[in-house]
């Protein structure tokens, strides 16, 4: 299953449909956004696939959840975990530290996070730390797709 990754989209319309056509031409199945949509409006822009998303610092909480309600997408909150394929994803948006740290004591498989608008990945113990990058305020905007199956990421440029 292959899933897409995006954050920090930060009222970027027109850049936030080339991300999602990437993702969505890579053959994401699912779109996992890790917060600071900034305006609830993009989210309609995502959920053109089944799509989970976490409120960033940038985001009206009940903005944001009416939207997400709207658009059909599932809203964790500021941290929750979903299961795809058998695997164990917790998403937060990564400027609450006691909630890295929530998730990361609950060992999933992977953890997804934001707010660096720095693309990457580490592991802590078990779990699998990943930030897709941002469309805002970076040196090079991305996103990425997670294959869940062979557990194999790949991080795709969005053109300016």
């Amino acid at each position: 299953m292959l899933v897409g990754l995006i954050s920090d989209t930060h009222n970027q319309t027109d850049r936030t449909r080339r991300a999602v056509a990437l993702l969505t031409n890579a053959g994401a199945e699912t779109i996992i956004h890790c917060g600071d949509f900034t305006r609830p409006e993009l989210i309609a822009v995502c959920a053109v696939r089944p799509l989970y998303l976490v409120i960033g610092n940038n985001d009206d909480p009940a903005e944001l959840t009416a939207a997400a309600r709207e658009a059909g997408a599932n809203c964790l909150g500021w941290g929750g975990e979903v299961t795809l394929a058998g695997r164990r994803i917790a998403v937060t948006h990564g400027h609450r530290a006691a909630e890295v740290r929530h998730w990361l004591a609950a060992e999933p498989a992977y953890l997804l996070s934001g707010h660096s608008h720095c693309p990457g990945e580490h592991c802590v113990g078990n779990v699998r730390c990943i930030n897709p990058g941002a469309l805002h305020r970076a040196s090079q905007y991305s996103v990425a797709v997670l294959d869940l199956l062979a557990d194999e990421l790949r991080f795709l440029t969005v053109p300016r």
